[in-house]
């Protein structure tokens, strides 16, 4: 088992910029927050090729924000365990850290991208620009989950 999040999201210290990260089996999901880290907002979806082209994408992202760390979606299963997907996104974040070294957390991203659909429906966006949108936006949803907890524990 990994550290809690909040050990882990004590490595990006108090403040500065982070990526948050919605990993797909075909797309990324990336949103960035400020650098007081009140607000997430959607960057991009980027389309997996492999893997070194998807980490030099995120490292070039990443620069471009003076990010400090990445926030990284954990897709549980719906009791909580650990299942192939997680293991996926575990083992993506071991590799990106060769290429991109900033501390990592994991959020727990159950329901994220439902939560973005049924919002996406809501305000009557067409199912194309849905699908266009989804991973960024659930990378959002994961984001701003994880922004809310760190200043709940006032970092």
């Amino acid at each position: 088992m990994s550290e809690p999040f909040e050990q882990a999201a004590a490595a990006f210290g108090a403040k500065g910029a982070l990526l948050g990260l919605d990993l797909g089996e075909k797309t990324i999901g990336v949103a960035t927050c400020d650098p007081d880290r009140m607000v997430a907002t959607p960057v991009e979806t980027i389309r997996r090729k492999k893997f070194t082209p998807d980490a030099e994408r995120l490292a070039i992202l990443a620069g471009e924000r003076n990010a400090v760390g990445l926030i990284m979606g954990l897709p549980l299963n719906m009791d909580g365990t650990e299942g192939p997907s997680a293991q996926r996104a575990r083992a993506f974040a071991r590799n990106l850290a060769r290429i991109l070294p900033l501390p990592v957390a994991f959020w727990d991203e159950r329901l994220s991208t439902a939560a973005m659909e049924r919002d996406l429906i809501a305000l009557d966006t067409s199912r194309a620009r849905r699908a266009e949108k989804i991973d960024e936006m659930a990378a959002t949803f994961i984001l701003q989950g994880a922004i809310d907890r760190i200043r709940g524990l006032g970092n």
